[in-house]
């Protein structure tokens, strides 16, 4: 049986200046995905990973070409239709944490609770990524992999459809990273939420269903995994 993708995207361009300052970010990617995978991009920087992110997820818009998320239409959705399909359906992941210093994890969380539709208790979502015993800790009280996986439990809260997170091991040791990576695979395992990682690490290729390899803003091929490597049998 056919599967009907969240999100396909078909000739998607995305060019920033004019004239010699001209760049093209994207240039003519087609591309297709789907409920509860588990996708790597990979690539050098510069390749064009962001900027499709950046409009899978509604923060940029493309230039021209198609972008659907189901029967949405995001080149042309407005700002108030961007707004909502953000704060409804998609969940960010950054390098950074973002984190509020003077909020504990819980508050943390549940600022992202308190806007949206069907949220799961803040608690909940700490649980899920193995943070039960950090509740009430500040963000200074907290390691780095620990303030990253808060991150990611105020991230899934809302109970997102898609999870898109941009080098989010990027600023983490590999020890640390490895933590990480788990609690995401848990989250698109457990939730059947889309996920797509950023990363030019290819050692995390391993562990997705799919790994989309980005050239030059071009999809330049894609790989399917038979079966998805456990984050801790990578070999870092």
């Amino acid at each position: 049986m056919d599967r009907k993708p969240v999100f396909r995207a078909k000739g998607l361009t995305k060019v920033y200046g004019a004239g010699t300052a001209e760049v093209r970010a994207l240039a003519g990617v087609d591309l297709e995905l789907f409920d509860g995978e588990l996708v790597v991009l990979l690539g050098q920087s510069g390749s064009g990973k962001t900027t499709l992110l950046n409009n899978l997820g509604g923060l940029d818009k493309p230039t021209s070409g198609e972008l659907w998320y189901r029967d949405l239409d995001l080149t042309a959705a407005n700002e108030d239709q961007l707004t909502q399909f953000r704060r409804e359906r998609v969940g960010f992941i950054f390098q950074f944490y973002n984190l509020i210093p003077s909020l504990t994890a819980r508050e943390n969380v549940g600022l992202i609770t308190e806007i949206a539709r069907d949220p799961m208790p803040p608690e909940t979502a700490l649980e899920l990524v193995n943070l039960g015993n950090r509740f009430d800790h500040f963000p200074a009280q907290l390691s780095g992999g620990e303030q990253q996986r808060v991150a990611i439990a105020r991230a899934i809260a809302k109970r997102p459809e898609v999870l898109l997170c941009d080098e989010p091991t990027g600023a983490l040791d590999v020890r640390t990273g490895i933590v990480v990576l788990e609690a995401i695979e848990r989250v698109n395992r457990e939730l059947g939420t889309l996920t797509v990682i950023i990363t030019h690490n290819a050692i995390m290729a391993d562990m997705a269903d799919r790994v989309i390899f980005f050239m030059d803003g071009h999809v330049h091929h894609i790989r399917e995994n038979a079966v998805r490597a456990p984050v801790s049998g990578l070999k870092w």
